[in-house]
């Protein structure tokens, strides 16, 4: 369901469209929620599927304190082995970008639309520190929201916050998907696992010899991850093939407030792919 007007509720997964084969995977303390107005314009040409990671709101639970990548990339696997996906064009923002460098290091990738993706860093590293300071400092300010009113919590000053933090445009961003980002920032146990856990993660492994077509979504007005720092890795590591675009005046999650932008750019390079192997 992705209506405007439907209730915000826990979803496990958005499932829509049908055509090729699309997974979509958000960031971290998000949820599905954030990639609706993306999945309803791509799902005239694909079979839309966007789940929720383990530990975020809508998604499996947690097992135990640590957490990683593999792990979490090792809950996406077990899913699309139900839906009977062997291999999926693949979109993922932050987190979501990471896990999806992770799957298609294990072939299950025929595309990937790395969005703002993050573990671009050694670990552990400078800038590894200051991304997770970065989301430490939220901590106290999420432990506040759980413990007032609804009212409050989603009130102008809360929503504005949030948006700054996550898009440039705050004005163009809907204000169900902000609530739906803040509500998931509520509910998110595995915000404090994965912060103590990544001083431990493995770093992305050498994309230098990575065979599935990848396109890089560097967001200029980032805050989160500022793209200079945060990008050279996979800049310098990725294949020359690799398409590499700076989208202009979007924060870290552009697709809050340019949804047409992103679907765009992820639809070219599905049917990019789709023409290669025609011509092949």
């Amino acid at each position: 369901m992705m209506s405007g007007t439907a209730p915000l509720t826990p979803t496990k997964a958005l499932h829509t469209g049908s055509g090729d084969p699309l997974l979509l995977l958000h960031g971290f303390m998000l949820s599905p929620h954030c990639w609706e107005s993306v999945a309803q314009r791509l799902s005239s040409t694909c079979e839309v599927y966007a789940p929720a990671l383990r530990g975020h709101w809508g998604g499996p639970q947690l097992d135990g304190w640590y957490i990683d990548v593999a792990t979490l990339a090792d809950q996406i696997e077990n899913q699309l082995d139900e839906l009977g996906w062997r291999t999926c064009h693949i979109a993922g923002n932050s987190l979501g970008g990471w896990v999806g460098f992770e799957l298609a290091r294990r072939g299950r990738a025929r595309t990937l639309t790395a969005i703002a993706p993050a573990g671009g860093w050694a670990s552990p590293s400078l800038l590894q520190i200051r991304v997770g300071l970065k989301f430490l400092s939220l901590v106290p300010v999420v432990e506040i929201g759980k413990r007032i009113g609804g009212t409050i919590r989603l009130s102008s000053p809360a929503r504005r916050f949030a948006a700054l933090f996550l898009s440039k445009n705050t004005s163009v961003v809907p204000r169900r998907l902000i609530e739906a980002a803040i509500t998931s920032a509520m509910h998110c146990p595995a915000m404090l696992p994965l912060l103590a856990s990544g001083p431990r993660m493995p770093a992305l492994e050498d994309m230098s010899t990575l065979r599935t077509p990848v396109r890089l979504l560097m967001c200029e007005n980032d805050r989160v991850i500022p793209h200079q720092p945060y990008s050279q890795r996979f800049l310098r590591e990725l294949p020359e093939s690799a398409d590499r675009i700076l989208v202009h005046g979007v924060g870290h999650v552009p697709m809050l407030e340019a949804p047409d932008r992103i679907a765009t750019l992820i639809a070219e390079h599905v049917y990019a792919s789709r023409s290669h192997l025609r011509a092949v």
